[in-house]
C-alpha cells in the first residue's frame, strides 16, 4: 500500500532507457494510494519507451461510474489474465512501476509494524504493473496504474501473505510488450536474495509524511 521512489526523473529516463514526459514530479519516500507517480510504458506506434506520471489506482476505460467506481491499488497476478478489471490490460497495457524502496506492515498483537523492503544490491526496483486509460466526458483522460502482486517469498512470508512482483532488466522488453511471448511465466517471487528488509518507524502509516528519514531503520518493536 505504500512505495517509495527517490530517483528524479531524468535519473529514471536513464536507467530504464526512455524518453520522459515527467516535467514536475519531486522524489517521494511515501507513495500512498491515488498518487502520481512515474511510469514506464511502451509507446504502441513508436515502441519507444516512455516514463510518464500516472495516478496509483486503475480506473479501467470501460467504467460506468468512475466518480465511484472502486480503483485497486494491486491486481493479483494468479487470475489476471481471466479477472474483468485487469485482462485487458494485462494483455495489452503493462508497465514498469520504478522504486527505491517498498513497505509492508507486520502485525503483532494489536500493533503493526511497518518493514521497508529494497534490492540488496542498492540497483532500483522494477515493480510489474498494469495501465489504463479512462476518458472522463469532458475529453480529459486519466491515466491509472496497479502493482502486480504474487505470493510471498521465505523473506516476505513471516510479515505478509503477500508482495510485488519484481521484473529484472532482461525481462523489461517481454513485460512491455516490446518483444512477442507469454508474460506469465515473469509472475513469480522473487529469488530469496534478491531484497533484504528492515523495521522502520511508524511515521510511514501518515501519508503526509514524506522524507528519506522514513527509510531509517528502528530497533524491531520500537517503532
Amino acid at each position: 500500500g505504500r512505495y517509495a521512489n527517490s530517483h528524479p526523473p531524468v535519473e529514471l529516463a536513464r536507467l530504464f532507457h526512455a524518453v520522459s514526459s515527467v516535467r514536475e514530479w519531486r522524489p517521494s519516500w511515501n507513495i500512498a494510494p491515488s498518487s502520481l507517480a512515474p511510469v514506464v510504458r511502451c509507446h504502441p506506434q513508436t515502441g519507444e519507451r516512455h516514463l510518464d506520471l500516472l495516478s496509483w489506482g486503475l480506473l479501467p476505460s470501460w467504467t460506468r461510474n468512475a466518480a465511484t467506481a472502486r480503483r485497486p491499488i494491486n491486481a493479483r497476478a494468479e487470475p489476471l489474465a481471466a479477472t474483468p478489471s485487469f485482462q485487458g490490460a494485462y494483455r495489452a497495457r503493462r508497465c514498469l512501476i520504478p522504486a527505491s524502496a517498498f513497505y509492508e506492515w507486520q502485525r503483532t498483537g494489536g500493533a503493526k509494524q511497518p518493514f521497508a523492503f529494497a534490492r540488496a544490491d542498492e540497483a532500483p526496483l522494477a515493480l510489474a504493473g498494469l495501465w489504463e486509460g479512462f476518458r472522463w466526458p469532458d475529453g480529459k483522460v486519466a491515466r491509472t496504474f496497479a502493482i502486480v502482486t504474487t505470493a510471498a517469498n521465505a523473506l516476505m512470508a513471516p510479515i505478509h501473505a503477500r508482495m510485488p512482483v519484481l521484473l529484472e532488466p532482461a525481462d523489461w522488453p517481454l513485460w512491455l510488450g516490446e518483444t512477442a511471448g507469454d508474460p506469465a511465466p515473469l509472475l513469480h517471487p522473487p529469488a530469496e536474495d534478491v531484497l533484504h528488509c528492515w523495521p522502520v518507524g511508524t511515521r510511514v502509516n501518515t501519508p503526509g509524511n514524506d522524507d528519506a528519514g522514513l527509510l531509517a531503520p528502528v530497533p524491531e518493536g520500537r517503532a
